[in-house]
């Protein structure tokens, strides 16, 4: 995963978990991987000490998260990475933080809403970037989207919903009424909800919220909103991404079609999507983070970064079109 441009950097990987942290996660009921990388400084270079906190594992996460360590390798930084999953436990998101708060670090990724949260809840000093964050302003993480003002800034993975919703029209231009479907625990996915809202409205459309408190619930109301809507709507949502072969199995099943927020849901069994790329995202953030270390930049004055419109992406699923018998051929 490293960069062997340079040869005088040498890398390798050792997988932590051992030691009073594992046993403080297992306790509190949570479930963590930790992996650390780091690559040895040439004469008189820093290494930078980074530490990572990923919400859970899906497609658009691991991602950001890729894209984050790639800037890094092709600005030739030196550093060791601590890379830590909370696998979507809330308590063990908690423990993370602390651990690396703790341990030092010069600087954090956090990668999803809630760990940026549980970061920040722990230190005001070390710097934190975000990553895969809707709203950081209305998430309550930072004072202005424009002017952060204290020490979280970072990148942005918020969706052009408008535009998918439109999407929804072209390949299905019969429907009439849409379900969003999301998680109430995420902060995030209810601004996403009322900007679908909103886009549904001008677009004279019917919506139904269809919401899930965990994981386990999806299968359920997926099936509940079975002949009562159209088209299912499946925002950026990380319990819903992490579930999204749930959905499609059902969706699928009985030929609902399923308009997604990213690219990892429509590979994961969704119909189409016209979303960011969430390499780039990641790769943003990692920008950032060498401005801060390398620059001395300060994340208060940093604004918090969007991709542009123009690179966004249509994906879309063959298998899935071709089971649910809809013509995709004339989308661009």
């Amino acid at each position: 995963m490293m960069s062997t441009n340079d040869l005088t950097r040498r890398s390798f990987v050792k997988f932590a978990g051992l030691g009073a942290a594992a046993l403080s996660l297992a306790a509190c009921g949570g479930s963590s991987s930790g992996s650390e990388t780091a690559s040895a400084p040439a004469d008189g270079e820093k290494a930078y000490k980074i530490g990572v906190l990923q919400l859970t594992q899906h497609v658009a996460l691991d991602r950001s998260n890729e894209g984050f360590v790639a800037a890094l390798d092709e600005a030739g930084l030196s550093y060791t990475i601590d890379q830590q999953n909370a696998s979507g436990d809330q308590s063990a998101c908690q423990t993370i933080a602390e651990k690396l708060v703790n341990d030092g670090n010069d600087l954090i990724l956090a990668i999803a809403t809630p760990a940026v949260q549980a970061v920040a809840g722990v230190t005001t000093e070390i710097p934190i970037i975000g990553t895969a964050v809707t709203d950081f302003a209305d998430s309550g993480l930072v004072a202005d989207n424009d002017a952060p003002g204290g020490n979280v800034t970072g990148s942005s993975d918020l969706t052009p919903v408008a535009e998918q919703i439109d999407l929804l029209q072209q390949i299905l231009p019969d429907a009439k009424t849409v379900g969003v479907l999301y998680c109430t625990a995420e902060s995030n996915s209810e601004i996403q909800v009322q900007m679908a809202e909103e886009a549904c409205k001008a677009a004279n459309l019917t919506c139904t919220r269809y919401s899930v408190s965990s994981s386990n619930e999806i299968q359920q109301v997926v099936e509940s909103a079975v002949g009562k809507v159209d088209a299912l709507y499946c925002p950026t949502d990380n319990t819903i991404a992490a579930g999204m072969t749930t959905v499609a199995m059902v969706a699928n099943e009985n030929k609902l079609p399923t308009i997604c927020g990213e690219t990892g849901m429509v590979e994961a069994g969704g119909l189409a999507t016209y979303g960011i790329d969430y390499f780039e995202l990641g790769k943003r953030a990692g920008a950032m983070a060498i401005r801060i270390l390398v620059d001395g930049e300060s994340p208060a004055t940093m604004p918090i970064e969007h991709l542009a419109a123009e690179e966004c992406e249509l994906s879309t699923n063959a298998e899935t079109a071709a089971l649910l018998g809809i013509d995709l051929s004339g989308l661009k």
